[in-house]
């Protein structure tokens, strides 16, 4: 009996802790990251599917780094850049963060559009609903009702996996892409830049750090936190392969290149063998899905990141007329989004060049992680021998594969 109630009270507790990696997980399976994913199977096929489960320990070991700075010194990624190497250098962490938002939430935005459009709503009227509900949600409730809304919109990706079961791929055909890499085509290089820059943002980091600290969370809950990261990044891999897929298995048949231009045309290709009707409405549950958590992680990170180097309070603890900053800034940019993108804007082409600037901004975000992963834990916590000799190494691959396949698919040669 009392070992029962011992195991009850310890999944209770992990359930309690769980949260910010699955979160900032789900949100890294953004419209944008979607649709580069489908972008990436229309062109080349499964060439890029081996990418998605390397990338999987990547993102891992920097979100890693990133809970553990925030649950050891109870401070936000741009508060500690701030603290250890200064104001310039927090602020150019922090400008990298705020035009990856800015980046990130258009791409949002405009996948909520093009979902509404299917269906016949303008987009106009799209936004009004979205940043309403948006501000409202955010102004009313507190961290943990939040997470808890989030994580239901973020089980609306899993339909995604129902579209690559049905695709009924070829076994033996992603097999044999996977191991045709056409290092030479600049067109792959620029979609596999955009899938590192899809998988790892630096809204990520700067959001998981917050996340940890407005929930409460302290060291003891590392272990947990660790493994509710783990989860997310398995998950968030799983449904970008599961994209890549489908729009290979539908669109890249007999390796002829079937570019994708807007959003019905996506969704058309994730959800051919399900019937228009019923396929319009599983693609409309997941890119929601996937569109919804991820703006309210960016609108965060924006607030979070601007107030950890300007010192308003900054906490969904915080009534707003406490922290009006917070929820001013949070409100501004959702605002101005909705507004950019009610006025048209072509969500394809700003999808993929978002993820491939996020890829040419790595080496900021990792290089800053890395230092203070290095230099601003304590003793028992810090980055250090061959675990630490590993991870730059990884971080540094990751970063210059990111850049060099970016600048190569941007400029060629």
């Amino acid at each position: 009996m009392q070992d029962t109630m011992r195991a009850a009270r310890n999944w209770r507790r992990t359930l309690a802790i769980m949260g910010p990696g699955l979160i900032v997980m789900l949100a890294d399976t953004d419209a944008g990251s979607i649709i580069t994913a489908a972008q990436s199977g229309a062109q080349t096929g499964y060439q890029l599917l081996l990418l998605q489960g390397l990338l999987i320990p990547i993102l891992f070991v920097a979100q890693e780094l990133t809970l553990r700075l925030g649950l050891v010194t109870g401070r936000g990624h741009g508060e500690l850049i701030r603290a250890r190497f200064g104001l310039g250098w927090a602020s150019l962490s922090v400008g990298t963060l705020v035009l990856s938002c800015v980046g990130a939430l258009l791409t949002e935005l405009s996948g909520i559009a093009g979902v509404a459009q299917l269906f016949g709503v303008p987009a106009w009227i799209a936004m009004l609903l979205t940043v309403s509900f948006m501000i409202l949600m955010i102004v009313t409730g507190s961290y943990r009702s939040v997470e808890r809304i989030v994580i239901l919109f973020g089980l609306f990706e899993f339909a995604f996996l129902l579209v690559a079961w049905k695709a009924a791929p070829s076994g033996a055909g992603m097999l044999r892409e996977m191991q045709q890499l056409p290092l030479h085509d600049n067109n792959f290089l620029f979609l596999a830049a955009a899938n590192i820059g899809a998988v790892i943002m630096p809204w990520m980091i700067f959001y998981q750090q917050s996340a940890v600290i407005d929930k409460g969370l302290t060291p003891r809950d590392l272990r947990i936190a660790r493994f509710d990261t783990a989860v997310g990044a398995v998950i968030t891999q799983v449904i970008m392969a599961a994209v890549l897929i489908a729009t290979a298995a539908t669109l890249h048949r007999d390796g002829v290149r079937s570019p994708l231009d807007n959003v019905p045309q996506i969704a058309g290709a994730l959800t051919a063998f399900l019937g228009v009707e019923v396929g319009r409405v599983v693609f409309a549950l997941g890119m929601m899905g996937a569109a919804l958590v991820a703006t309210v992680v960016v609108c965060l990170t924006a607030a979070w990141g601007l107030g950890e180097i300007t010192g308003y309070k900054r906490s969904l603890e915080h009534h707003p007329l406490e922290a009006p900053w917070f929820y001013g800034v949070f409100s501004l940019t959702l605002v101005v989004g909705g507004v950019l993108v009610a006025s048209g804007i072509n969500l394809v082409n700003l999808s993929v060049a978002v993820e491939v600037m996020n890829a040419l901004l790595l080496p900021i975000v990792l290089g800053f992680l890395y230092l203070l992963a290095r230099t601003a834990l304590p003793e028992p916590y810090r980055l250090q021998g061959m675990y630490a000799w590993l991870v730059g190494a990884l971080m540094l691959v990751t970063a210059g594969l990111g850049v060099y396949a970016g600048m190569r698919g941007i400029f060629g040669g």
